[in-house]
């Protein structure tokens, strides 16, 4: 267990003796508040604390920072308020404990939406102080690292969401040595197997990679120094997560993984143009590998991140990538926003004119805008794109997108009027269509004409946040306007239907009634509703017409009728919605056990998606309605998977016989040879759960031919 003096040693250096003694304060304020607590593991739940503090001391973060680390869950988890806190250690602790307090006393809907407001706090609360997400990051960071002692499927559940947010986050903010720990942590409880199999084939030539090594090394720092150039030259084994995403991406296997070490020059001078020296230095020495050079020192990556990047034909033919940075670039490449706020004096602030850090707001602005869980979720996971290119202006100016951008993107980082307006652009000069794909190095110009306005299939071709919502946005504006006048036409056509005057009702106190009920202001709101299809204009007209009779009798029961009714023939329970037809989409294939969510189609019922069918992102939000699992007669459900496996004979037979063995049907199966020796096969199941379905996963997995598994959806 990580001690107190260990912290005030990491610190020591760089903090004020008043500073530890807060530091060592707070320390026996959580040891005091947390006493007799535990964590899963048995420990003394202050181990936590500790080491969430410790990480963030090893970062050299200042002492509220370091002190946010071990009272972070204090107001959560014991009986501590923020205004002890903040009597205790000042008003920029208290905020920052304030801003890390999970939302543990709303109750949401579904997981997907705790998920997400917790997420939307964090977002936010990083634009009034990153410090907060630091601490985010780090305490992330050591619950992955004694993941072992949750249970198997929470396992899964949080090395998922680290995967696909907190390493993203982890990037976005530069820091790299947590997004490597990260991924690799993630990727051990996802894909264990895989995990172990690369473990395995790496540790045995690690003693043949180590002297590779340090031969190609000693080369490169012998040549530097003969032209002048000072600093450190190190080579590293690439980490597991990118080489299992390499194997995959590209459909190789481990031999076939050439660039498994890495080489830096970290030079001493702080001068760009030494880094372009000691590059023609390598290109001098070894043949360059076409189309491998990247000048991230020209053309920064969005979290501010800057090297010269190049692949060339090594010793022996072997493949070397090598990264030249100097020491400053290299700091930030390896500890991103925390050495940015080192250099500015031991405060973050968006407010500033820094660059670096201004660019964070372009993952701020869209996300305060989107109320819908489903769709903040999505444009996170957008926002935090991984892989960008680079464009010029008309003026020069350089813009970064992420990869597969379009003109659309490009028009709507200017401005929404002429993301709008757009038309056509010019690219290099040439007029392009809008789903053009943007290249590194083109100059865009775009092209806008007064009166024009977006269509749904931009939604296909746009891949910025910040532009899907802006459709998004003007879509569901002109949505909204043809369901409100739909809704009229329907309830005035009921109304008339009852010989009753509609105006008479929009002026009733039932009608004030109903808005209460359904918690809408205006009379628009609710002939919205009406047009979704969200309430039905027959039962507002019942609660109008003389109550005798049948009619009585069915205003009383609509007026009381609050349970959901379950569709007992497909297994769903739908909330707050009778009497429609309910299907499931085809796109994502919903199976027992899968996060869902319906969908209001006109004429056509409710449609039944995964939560993460990539679908929902071109959805109307307002649509969305709660639906969830109601299962009292056993029934199987169909799920697609793709299995690449090497081309062996019998090993479709092996799969197939997996399948079979556990009593699963095999609807349609399809098989594909590749020339380097693979077998793509397609299968479709018939499942009963997502238990079962997982099962199978692990099943196939173990046949000794098959690379890898994954469930399919189609687009």
């Amino acid at each position: 267990m990580l001690r107190i003096t260990d912290i005030l040693d990491k610190t020591q250096s760089y903090l004020t003796p008043a500073d530890q003694e807060m530091i060592e304060k707070a320390y026996v304020f959580s040891a005091t508040v947390h006493q007799g607590q535990t964590r899963l593991s048995g420990e003394p739940y202050l181990t936590h604390p500790m080491e969430v503090a410790g990480i963030l001391a090893d970062m050299k973060l200042d002492a509220a920072t370091i002190i946010t680390g071990l009272l972070h869950d204090t107001v959560e988890d014991t009986l501590t308020t923020t205004e002890q806190i903040e009597a205790a250690f000042g008003r920029d602790v208290s905020f920052l404990v304030e801003g890390l307090t999970k939302i543990s006393k709303i109750t949401f809907g579904s997981q997907e939406e705790r998920q997400a407001e917790n997420f939307r706090k964090m977002i936010l609360a990083m634009s009034a102080d990153l410090r907060i997400l630091i601490v985010r990051l780090a305490d992330r960071m050591h619950n992955m690292r004694t993941l072992n002692f949750q249970p198997r499927e929470k396992q899964r559940y949080i090395a998922t969401e680290t995967l696909e947010l907190y390493a993203p986050l982890a990037n976005r903010l530069g820091i790299n040595w947590m997004k490597v720990e990260l991924e690799d942590l993630s990727f051990l409880y996802l894909h264990s197997d895989a995990y172990h199999e690369i473990a395995r084939r790496i540790d045995k030539k690690k003693e043949q990679r180590e002297q590779y090594t340090e031969e190609v090394r000693g080369i490169i720092a012998k040549e530097i120094a003969k032209y002048g150039l000072r600093g450190d030259v190190e080579g590293r084994a690439k980490h597991f997560y990118s080489i299992y995403t390499k194997m995959n991406s590209q459909r190789i296997d481990f031999d076939e993984v050439y660039d498994l070490i890495a080489f830096r020059i970290i030079l001493d001078a702080n001068k760009d143009k030494e880094c372009y020296e000691a590059l023609s230095i390598v290109h001098a020495l070894w043949k360059p590998v076409p189309g491998r050079f990247k000048d991230r020192i020209a053309m920064p990556k969005a979290n501010g991140y800057r090297s010269l990047h190049t692949t060339v034909i090594g010793p022996y033919g072997e493949r070397v990538e090598i990264q030249i940075r100097t020491r400053q670039m290299h700091e930030w490449a390896e500890e991103g926003i925390a050495a940015h706020w080192r250099y500015k004096e031991r405060r973050v602030d968006l407010g500033s004119d820094d660059q670096q850090i201004m660019k964070l707001r372009e993952l701020l602005e869209v996300q305060q805008e989107v109320q819908n869980p489903r769709e903040f979720m999505a444009n996170l996971k957008l926002a935090l794109f991984p892989d960008e290119v680079y464009v010029f202006t008309p003026g020069g100016d350089v813009k970064s997108f992420p990869k597969g951008a379009t003109p659309i993107d490009f028009a709507y980082s200017i401005h929404t009027d002429v993301g709008n307006q757009c038309i056509g652009a010019r690219v290099n000069r040439s007029i392009v269509p809008l789903k053009y794909e943007l290249q590194n190095g083109d100059t865009v110009e775009i092209i806008t004409q007064a009166g024009h306005h977006p269509g749904k299939d931009w939604l296909k071709w746009a891949v910025t946040s910040r532009a899907r919502s802006k459709i998004k946005n003007w879509i569901k504006a002109e949505e909204s306007k043809r369901s409100i006048e739909i809704g009229r036409e329907i309830l005035e056509r009921e109304f008339r239907k009852q010989n009753l005057r509609f105006s008479q009702f929009l002026r009733s106190d039932e009608f004030k009634k109903i808005c209460e009920e359904q918690n809408i202001a205006t009379p628009d709101d609710l002939m919205a509703l009406i047009g979704y299809g969200r309430i039905s204009a027959k039962h507002i007209v019942n609660r109008f017409a003389p109550e005798t009779g049948v009619k009585a009798e069915e205003a009383a029961v609509d007026r009381g009728r609050k349970k959901p009714k379950g569709v007992a023939s497909l297994g769903i329970s739908l909330t707050g919605i009778e009497d429609v037809l309910v299907r499931f989409a085809h796109c994502c294939d919903p199976i027992p056990g899968d996060e869902i969510v319906g969908y209001i189609s006109r004429g056509r019922g409710i449609t039944i998606h995964t939560s993460q069918c990539a679908n929902l992102q071109e959805l109307d939000a307002e649509r969305f309605v709660e639906v969830s699992w109601n299962i009292k007669e056993k029934q199987t459900y169909p799920v697609d998977i793709l299995v690449i496996c090497q081309d062996k004979k019998g090993v479709i037979a092996e799969v197939s016989s997996v399948i079979s063995s556990l009593d699963i049907n095999i609807s349609h199966a399809e098989v594909e040879t590749t020339q380097d020796l693979r077998a793509i096969c397609n299968f479709r199941v018939d499942v009963h759960d997502l238990g079962e379905f997982n099962r199978m996963v692990a099943a196939i997995k173990k046949v000794k031919c098959v690379l890898s598994i994954e469930r399919t959806k189609k687009s």
